[in-house]
């Protein structure tokens, strides 16, 4: 069920490192060659080490990203082995007193890990965190804290009644909507999009149940750290961007993936007699909404088939960066705005005099209302929701 930490305590005892991150990549290499400009930037300060476990993409992700960043380790396998089995075999080598488990689809702040680190540090009852998130559209993501799916939290989430009343602390709790989410908060599940926490945490409690192939990790996980005495919390003082679901395609069998995850975290902490009942109530429940997502995907998808290409763009950011990449949008014929009045895209160039964080912060003043792409400086690419698109192939 969980990976035997015993050869994972051994190796921090020889060399040790602040921050291990570690990364699962499934065909994204453009959102992941994105996120590592970003954290190439944040453990500029930092002694870190970064481990990119590939499950068997076909995209030509190794091969792009290892050129670009020699100072990543990357695991290579012959299959997708799933979320958890592919962290836990890069956790099996991580040396670090902190331990990161971080989506591809990811940009974080220049100044993320420091706040993190200086949180933990200063919480000695914490045993793991999680970050405000956005999404490529600069809109508050609800999952950045989450509460514990007990029965009434999951039949709520499952049902409805959440989204009826999001900021109900009685309906709402499976997003703690009645929390602000501008103040640092005590929560009970972190996102496995970002999870950070402490290595004697994961040596106690265990690691990622591999019984999960993807999805409800994180909540296991979560769940277990608190039940053992250990503190959750949120902190909204750093942000990053998640792309969210990039990293994992949107049909049916991802649907199903992520329905028989919940299934599966229902029967294990509430298949006891006394709870039977209310599992047997939640499970029809559980796969209407599959039905219901697989629905919505399909024609979901359809619409956005339908909808033209991109007409216009408008570059913010540093102006180096925006002047190079200007030369070759125009070069392929792509049309560039002097205004960013009634534009289909807003492009945001990263560089020396627009920071990650700073991208963050204005496209989080967006709240929604357009199209945006990213580019990091001397990437390759550009990406944005439900986008990856090659400068070389523009």
């Amino acid at each position: 069920m969980y990976v035997n930490l015993k050869n994972f305590y051994f190796a921090s005892l020889s060399i040790a490192v602040t921050l291990s991150i570690i990364i699962v990549n499934y065909n994204v290499k453009f959102f992941l060659e994105q996120c590592l400009c970003s954290i190439e930037r944040a453990i500029e300060k930092i002694d870190a080490e970064v481990f990119i476990v590939d499950n068997h993409s076909s995209d030509g992700s190794y091969p792009y990203l290892h050129e670009r960043f020699p100072w990543a380790v990357f695991i290579l396998n012959q299959e997708n082995l799933g979320f958890s089995k592919a962290n836990n075999q890069a956790l099996l080598q991580a040396k670090g007193k902190y331990l990161l488990f971080l989506n591809p689809d990811t940009i974080v702040a220049e100044d993320c890990f420091e706040k993190c680190i200086g949180f933990m540090d200063g919480h000695p009852d914490a045993g793991a965190l999680g970050v405000k998130m956005f999404n490529g559209q600069g809109q508050f993501l609800k999952e950045s804290k989450r509460g514990f799916p007990s029965v009434w939290v999951s039949f709520c989430k499952l049902s409805g009644l959440t989204a009826l009343f999001p900021h109900s602390k009685i309906f709402a709790r499976y997003y703690l909507g009645h929390l602000n989410e501008n103040g640092n908060q005590i929560i009970d599940v972190i996102s496995g999009a970002f999870f950070f926490t402490r290595r004697d945490v994961l040596y106690k409690e265990g690691s990622f149940d591999e019984r999960f192939f993807m999805y409800a990790e994180d909540i296991d996980l979560s769940y277990r750290i608190q039940k053992a005495g250990h503190t959750i919390y949120y902190l909204s003082e750093t942000s990053i961007i998640h792309f969210k679901g990039e990293s994992t395609k949107k049909d049916l069998r991802y649907v199903k993936i992520f329905y028989q995850a919940m299934s599966l975290f229902v029967q294990k902490h509430f298949g006891n007699t006394k709870n039977r009942f209310f599992a047997l109530m939640i499970e029809p429940v559980i796969w209407l909404r599959a039905a219901l997502s697989a629905f919505g995907n399909f024609f979901g998808r359809k619409e956005a088939s339908k909808k033209e290409n991109p007409r216009s763009c408008y570059l913010i950011g540093d102006p180096i960066e925006t002047n190079q990449l200007g030369a070759i949008w125009k070069s392929k014929s792509r049309h560039l705005s002097n205004t960013e009045e009634a534009v289909d895209e807003i492009l945001f160039c990263e560089g020396p005099l627009f920071s990650f964080k700073k991208l963050i912060d204005v496209l989080s003043q967006k709240e929604g209302s357009g199209t945006y792409l990213f580019h990091a400086k001397n990437s390759r690419s550009v990406v944005g929701s439900k986008a990856q698109i090659s400068l070389d192939t523009l």
